[in-house]
């Protein structure tokens, strides 16, 4: 599913280089749920940017699905992401003014972008509106379809996110702390849903700095300046 080999991401400050990523070579293999774990500021985000294709490495390959995203143009490595990968971030991301189903849509691109001021242009697929409800029934956000995100605690924004997430249904979730703004229960109802995702044959990959992911994954990699341990 992913094959990392020897990835560097390099940042150019005034006070010097900045080596976020320092020769990474990771395998996840397809099915499995793997944490990567580490401090604050050891590398974890720009390596889950980097596997994602929204983040271009410095050097070194990285494969999803058996391609290279970053041998793509931009336009098919955006259809690359939205047909391969679900992204869960810590905060959120949803788009204030939208409710939640229509931030659920924003996944197959049947509404305007965030800050565009217009209503939609057209109505989503009915396809695609019937599996949004799916799935925040699922998640238990029904009477929440057509709620703006203020209206939400942060545990229901978070399960927004992830109906969004799994809304293209990909064959790869990536989480960036995906409980870092949640209490224990809201953290511990999020995982089970990651391994819901998981059991049903899907991939999964989620950073973070704290232990909570470990009761759920099936391997843990350790991370620490920029290298994997």
């Amino acid at each position: 599913m992913i094959l990392c080999e020897q990835l560097t991401k390099v940042y150019r400050t005034k006070q010097g280089e900045v080596r976020s990523l320092d020769g990474v070579n990771l395998e996840v293999r397809p099915g499995e749920f793997v944490t990567v774990r580490g401090p604050s500021g050891c590398g974890k985000t720009t390596l889950l940017l980097v596997l994602g294709g929204m983040l271009r490495p410095t050097g070194g390959t990285v494969r999803v699905s058996g391609l290279q995203p970053y041998a793509l143009d931009p336009p098919a490595r955006a259809r690359f992401r939205a047909q391969h990968i679900g992204f869960i971030f810590q905060m959120f991301h949803l788009v204030p003014y939208l409710t939640v189903l229509e931030n659920v849509l924003l996944a197959k691109g049947s509404l305007p972008p965030p800050g565009h001021s217009s209503p939609p242009s057209a109505h989503p697929p009915h396809d695609a509106r019937a599996r949004a409800e799916h799935l925040l029934d699922q998640l238990g956000l029904r009477p929440r379809l057509h709620h703006k995100p203020a209206a939400l605690s942060a545990g229901e924004r978070q399960r927004a996110a992830i109906a969004r997430a799994l809304l293209n249904q990909p064959k790869l979730l990536l989480a960036d702390e995906p409980t870092g703004n949640l209490d224990p229960d809201n953290a511990k109802e999020v995982f089970t849903h990651l391994r819901a995702f998981h059991r049903g044959g899907g991939t999964v990959v989620v950073v973070t700095h704290g232990s909570t992911a470990e009761d759920y994954a099936e391997r843990v990699v350790r991370m620490e300046n920029g290298r994997i341990l």
